[in-house]
């Protein structure tokens, strides 16, 4: 039984989602609440007094209440450390099928009972980000149980908050180290290395999430030109060359990510002459490209829509970026496209694939519909986890 938590009151007929085992509840589903501030645990009731879920309070516009146990039970240190156990066995269950790997997400909020919480494992450091106020109060209880759960392996905790944190909370959030001070450090992922700097660089250091997705270039890049766009550390460019490709461009407009790709193509493959760094934006570098100058692109672009508001203008970039990419691309080339973009539905992105394919008149096949890998799982109660979304088209 959990402790004597303030209290929500759902409406009547909005309860449907929580028993559905939804994890969040909406501001406008709130019939009435006791005296609670944000951050709080609360109880969430039905509108006739039944037991619905535990979770924390967000004073948000949209999101009010993010569930983490559906169970009334005592939230107590032994309840974090069950959850991390859990989510760390699936982690290691999956690394027994990835040679040479030793970079993994840990944590995946939603899609791990653990809504506001990222972990992400750069061999033996942990790089930790709070997305909510809730969570963040429980973070002593939550190293607690990471370095109960990797012992003396876990070298180094570096908390990287300060910007995921919602902004009435971001002065009191400040990045830093918890534990040691390595701020980078080379990590392997399927038998490939890749310097990481999870101190300065994007999100958690780098993009975990495009692992299997990475692999797959590799098998289609035998003896053709490749080009990364929004190419960031080199990623695919490291798995193209891999796969033997000829020519291999990186293009992003970071100088200092462009660096890191440079080095990184080194320490895999010393003396590979023909990988070129491009400092361009991806628009502008897509649009005074030559016809039929690669065979293979790829485009990872940054989310076009962070928020739902910002959707229509996020759907008209995916579409001219893709248009672009179609026109210019060389016959029979393939195109790896993606979307992080949570906002972005897996219909609404293909939908827009479909739209800018067909305003160039080209033949196209899909070859395969492509998602985050098994260590960022979705929640099936909570579809909108599935942020990221790809396609492998054939170009004739």
């Amino acid at each position: 039984m959990s402790q004597n938590y303030p209290t929500i009151r759902i409406k009547s007929g909005k309860e449907n989602a929580v028993k559905r085992l939804h994890p969040w509840i909406f501001t406008g589903a709130i019939s009435a609440k006791d005296s609670v501030n944000d951050g709080d645990i609360v109880k969430v009731l039905s509108h006739d007094g039944e037991f619905l879920a535990l979770g924390h309070y967000s004073e948000g516009p949209s999101i009010a209440v993010r569930i983490f146990s559906f169970n009334d039970v005592e939230i107590n240190q032994d309840f974090w450390y069950n959850k991390l156990k859990a989510a760390y066995a699936i982690r290691q269950s999956m690394l027994k099928n990835l040679p040479e790997t030793n970079t993994y997400r840990l944590v995946h909020g939603e899609g791990d009972g653990l809504p506001g919480l990222i972990i992400d494992i750069y061999d033996t450091t942990a790089v930790m980000q709070f997305h909510s106020i809730g969570i963040w109060r429980e973070k002593e209880k939550i190293l607690s149980a990471l370095e109960q759960l990797y012992g003396p392996t876990l070298k180094t905790i570096y908390n990287k908050s300060k910007s995921t944190m919602p902004n009435a909370f971001k002065d009191i959030v400040k990045n830093g180290f918890w534990k040691g001070a390595e701020t980078s450090g080379i990590v392997h992922e399927n038998g490939l290395k890749f310097m990481v700097d999870w101190a300065e660089g994007q999100k958690t250091g780098f993009f975990i999430d495009q692992r299997d997705n990475r692999k797959l270039i590799q098998f289609y890049s035998s003896g053709r030109r490749v080009c990364n766009l929004f190419g960031y550390t080199g990623g695919f460019s490291v798995y193209a060359i891999a796969g033997n490709a000829v020519e291999v461009d990186t293009v992003d407009v970071s100088k200092t990510a462009l660096e890191t790709a440079t080095y990184n193509v080194d320490l895999n493959f010393p003396g590979y002459s023909t990988h070129q760094a491009i400092a361009a934006d991806g628009f502008d570098f897509l649009e005074k490209m030559p016809q039929n100058n690669y065979d293979v692109i790829v485009l990872d672009p940054p989310a076009f829509a962070k928020h739902y508001n910002s959707l229509e203008n996020a759907l008209k970039g995916y579409r001219r970026i893709n248009q672009l990419a179609i026109e210019k691309i060389a016959p029979n080339g393939t195109i790896f496209t993606f979307s992080c973009s949570q906002a972005v539905s897996v219909d609404e992105f293909r939908k827009t694939v479909f739209v800018a394919a067909a305003r160039t008149g080209r033949t196209v096949r899909i070859l395969h519909q492509l998602t985050q890998p098994a260590d960022h799982p979705i929640n099936i109660y909570h579809p909108e986890g599935e942020y990221l979304k790809g396609l492998v088209l054939h170009v004739e």
